[in-house]
């Protein structure tokens, strides 16, 4: 994953085709990646609103530091990459990226 254009315009859009995509996918298949993504995905319910902008926002700012921290994407399930699936996750089950929504 490398920080691009774009990623801070549409964050959830692209963190979704950034690494959400594939692991949403794998997910399908992996019985202990699903429980680890909704124990992140029940953090994320608890501590913010489920909605577009908020949700957005919250990964923007994710984001942000794991750039400042100098964090990239390997394809491996560490807590970061967790929490951006989560974050797909919800917002795919959400119909947060549907349409014409910035997100």
């Amino acid at each position: 994953m490398h920080f691009e254009d774009g990623w801070a315009a549409a964050p959830l859009q692209w963190v979704m085709g950034e690494l959400g995509q594939d692991q949403l996918a794998r997910m399908a298949t992996d019985p202990a990646l699903v429980a680890a993504v909704d124990q992140h995905a029940a953090i994320l319910r608890d501590t913010i609103p489920l909605d577009p902008e908020i949700l957005g926002d919250y990964v923007l700012g994710f984001l942000d530091g794991l750039r400042e921290w100098g964090w990239f994407y390997d394809g491996l399930p560490d807590p970061p990459a967790l929490r951006l699936t989560a974050a797909c996750w919800l917002a795919h089950r959400h119909g947060f990226l549907t349409g014409d929504l910035p997100a």
